[in-house]
């Protein structure tokens, strides 16, 4: 079983390298980007066999570990 997270910044928070990214597009000639948020992706190789109990230890790994929850959301795909 797979579990992929995607962690971003929670809105409102502001995300340096978004706008550097932003900025380095413009300067490219993409003149029409008008943000960018950068996050992480990471993919889990599980022994899970239960999508739900997966799911939950995903997120305890999430919440003690791979994402910093005061500035953080995350959400967890498992397949």
């Amino acid at each position: 079983m797979k579990a992929r997270i995607t962690i971003m910044l929670k809105d409102g928070v502001l995300d340096p390298q978004g706008e550097a990214i932003r900025h380095a597009l413009g300067g490219l000639g993409h003149r029409g980007v008008t943000g960018v948020r950068q996050g992480k992706l990471i993919e889990l190789d599980l022994d899970a066999t239960d999508p739900e109990a997966a799911r939950a230890e995903v997120a305890k790994m999430c919440e003690g570990l791979l994402a910093n929850m005061v500035i953080e959301k995350y959400s967890i795909e498992i397949a």
